[in-house]
């Protein structure tokens, strides 16, 4: 089985569509449905459903997938492993967090492109929680703080949070001074989640409640400077926002624990090369580019 069908197969799965994988490959539709073709003779099964809107995979596709894309990373990995030191090659998709990834962490992939020739960087950004391993994702770049999984993570930067409301939303409705008062004020909040804060060494919780959500930090940091309730952000998010006084720090006496900036990545035997550069260069680009993660002390 050649290698180079079995990696234009999980393209053209990944993609949907024969013309978007040709696309990614850099090679003509003709040769990746020669490919396509030449595969699903060799296996004696149909692959994809092939229509005038793409390619969707059969039952047999499905099942094949999954094990061509964890055949397709053994061998990418084998080929590093005997490369020279330093030489990477092959696709590394990653997940990246739509909120601000693309102007604090876009800069990095592109570098690691440039430097890497042979890399062939595939990023998709979203504010989705994605599962690496059934989506396909080589690794993840994650912010905020890590639930339980058998995911291995590598922290890459600190991440410190404040609570933020706009002058008129203050003046309105006055601000919460302890964890407890929050419960009484409208939250901006992503979904159904819990708010924590530190009281000297003890982490306090609350489960906030409000009737603005969304699934983006940016547009949550809108609606707070729109006065429609208060919301827990990165610093990186809210510092310009606080420097011109459209949004107001408050509830200092209880800062939010600190939480990070993770590079994710399934468990694997052999850790794929190119996981570990992308992670070295994230962290040389936060240690150098303070400036960039929000306000002095989030270097503390």
């Amino acid at each position: 089985m050649d290698i180079n069908d079995l990696h234009t197969f999980v393209e053209v799965a990944d993609t949907g569509g024969i013309s978007a994988a040709a696309r990614r490959l850099g090679l003509s539709k003709s040769i990746v449905s020669r490919r396509l073709s030449r595969l699903e003779d060799e296996l004696g099964v149909q692959l994809f459903l092939r229509t005038t809107r793409g390619a969707a995979l059969t039952e047999a596709g499905v099942t094949f997938h999954e094990h061509a894309v964890r055949v397709g990373t053994e061998i990418e990995t084998a080929l590093e492993m005997v490369l020279p030191s330093g030489d990477i090659r092959g696709r590394l998709r990653i997940s990246v967090p739509l909120s601000f990834g693309p102007t604090h962490f876009a800069p990095v992939l592109a570098l690691l492109a440039q430097r890497h020739p042979q890399v062939r960087v595939h990023a998709s950004y979203s504010d989705r929680f994605v599962d690496l391993i059934a989506e396909g994702f080589d690794c993840a770049i994650r912010v905020g703080h890590l639930q339980d999984s058998n995911l291995i993570a590598r922290r890459v930067g600190a991440i410190h949070g404040t609570l933020v409301a706009s002058p008129d939303y203050i003046k309105e409705n006055g601000s919460p001074e302890t964890p407890e008062e929050i419960t009484a004020h409208q939250a901006l909040l992503q979904g159904t989640e819990d708010w924590q804060f530190m009281n000297g060494d003890k982490i306090v919780t609350v489960h906030p409640q409000g009737r603005f959500k969304a699934d983006n930090a940016m547009a949550l940091a809108a609606a707070a400077v729109a006065g429609l309730g208060i919301a827990s952000l990165p610093d990186l998010i809210t510092y310009d926002y606080v420097a011109s006084g459209a949004l107001v720090p408050i509830m200092t006496r209880y800062p939010a624990p600190p939480a990070g900036a993770y590079v994710i990545r399934p468990p694997s035997l052999h850790p794929v090369r190119k996981i570990g550069i992308l992670t070295e260069l994230l962290i040389d680009h936060i240690e150098r580019n303070p400036h960039l993660w929000g306000p002095v002390r989030a270097n503390r």
